[in-house]
């Protein structure tokens, strides 16, 4: 069975970090582009970030560019996110997921998801 779950999500105050883990079962992860969106209550659902399947590719959402980064560890079979300099706004529930398809930022791109894991970003 495929799975994703995620991990390393929780209550960080603003300027904090925060490193989200996607960990992949039943399948490998080599040839599936990896992406992370989140949701936050009341809103809908944003890409944030995207790796390609070779990991020669990262795309990120604006608001985040320059603080979050997306990387991937194949032997691992595991893709991470790295929040630095985390803000209210950031709060959300994150999620990942695969895609066959090149990196997108629409959800609707995505075949397999995770359950989530929540960030919330106050002092």
């Amino acid at each position: 069975q495929l799975q994703l779950v995620e991990s390393g999500g929780g209550l960080v105050q603003p300027g904090g970090s925060l490193r989200l883990s996607c960990a992949a079962s039943g399948f490998t992860l080599d040839y599936y582009a990896i992406g992370w969106f989140r949701q936050a209550p009341g809103k809908e659902r944003e890409g944030v970030s995207c790796v390609s399947a070779s990991g020669g590719s990262t795309n990120y959402l604006g608001s985040v560019q320059g603080r979050f980064s997306i990387s991937r560890d194949d032997a691992k079979n595991t893709v991470y996110l790295q929040m630095n300099s985390l803000k209210p706004e950031d709060t959300a529930v994150y999620y990942c997921a695969a895609t066959w398809r090149l990196c997108s930022s629409s959800s609707n791109d995505y075949d397999n998801w995770g359950q989530g894991t929540q960030v919330t970003v106050s002092s």
